[in-house]
């Protein structure tokens, strides 16, 4: 099923992110932690794909798991990064032929070891191109990537949203945000999104704040800004693991609460593989906010018609 058609039956929707294991005790922990947020019966999973396209392979093998094993509309990630025309017809036909009808499509990381992009001649430079390639030549659902206070490169937000506009009128049925602490970056770019004619779906990315100086170190590499207010409450317990957790998890929950009350169109996860307080956060939600799959028909048997 492609995550347009779940659109076209709920206002909101719930997703978890995953990236593949890269070992033994990582896929085992993930196992674990996976299994329980399937509990959870997420409206769609997402699979993550490394820098330059390292886990591809495993990217691959995981949505399929997801897809074809436990019979969750799952999406796969995919970048244009090292990858040519010819590579990235030949993946799109392996995701179909697997049963996949959702992808985020992204430029993805400089390659690794690597600080610049390096020029493509054979594929493509920007993310909108590969949208357009793909949305011309597959019968897929395209998720594209926003970033709520603009990507790091841009110079500006007006260049940021442009930028976006471009990925949107070459074929992205939908947009999922960069992660985000504060409530009002999502709504201003929601209105300036709105006003330069973006009028798809754009979910917003949450992530709780668990591990407050790893969370810090990948907000400085994406941009994402963690206010004052929150730096004052966490700093004093950064070596306090209950502590922070406790605190991450209330301000995790009075954001998430925030966007469903005042009408984002669900949430997406990124768990970084783990369950708790992705759970924790959804429980909190009031019985209003989920509707999605106890009224969302589908069939587990991934072999069955959809319906």
């Amino acid at each position: 099923m492609k995550i347009t058609e779940i659109f076209e039956k709920h206002k909101r929707t719930y997703s978890f992110e995953f990236f593949p294991p890269k070992d033994y005790l990582t896929a085992v922990k993930f196992g674990i932690n996976a299994g329980q947020l399937m509990k959870l019966d997420p409206s769609f999973v997402s699979i993550t794909y490394g820098a330059g396209g390292s886990t591809q392979e495993n990217t691959f093998n995981l949505v399929d798991l997801f897809h074809n094993n436990l019979g969750f509309v799952s999406m796969a990630h995919y970048t244009c990064v090292n990858a040519t025309k010819e590579k990235i017809a030949y993946d799109m036909r392996i995701l179909q032929d697997m049963g996949i009808k959702n992808v985020m499509l992204l430029r993805g990381d400089p390659p690794k070891g690597q600080k610049t992009f390096p020029k493509n001649p054979d594929g493509f430079n920007y993310g909108s191109d590969l949208v357009r390639f793909v949305r011309d030549n597959y019968n897929l659902c395209i998720g594209a990537g926003a970033y709520p206070e603009k990507h790091i490169e841009a110079k500006s937000t007006e260049e940021d949203l442009i930028n976006l506009r471009m990925k949107v009128d070459a074929g992205a049925d939908f947009l999922i945000t960069q992660m985000f602490f504060d409530n009002r970056y999502y709504w201003e770019f929601l209105d300036k999104a709105r006003q330069k004619g973006i009028n798809c779906r754009i979910i917003p990315g949450i992530i709780p704040i668990t591990n407050y100086k790893n969370i810090k170190k990948f907000a400085n590499i994406t941009g994402a800004t963690i206010p004052e207010s929150i730096q004052k409450k966490m700093e004093p317990y950064q070596d306090n693991p209950k502590e922070i957790y406790k605190i991450g998890l209330e301000l995790a929950i009075e954001q998430a609460t925030d966007l469903l009350e005042n009408g984002a169109p669900g949430l997406h996860f990124y768990t970084l593989n783990k369950s708790r307080a992705a759970i924790d956060v959804y429980d909190s939600l009031s019985e209003e906010f989920k509707e999605v799959k106890s009224k969302y028909e589908k069939s587990f048997n991934p072999h069955a018609p959809e319906k």
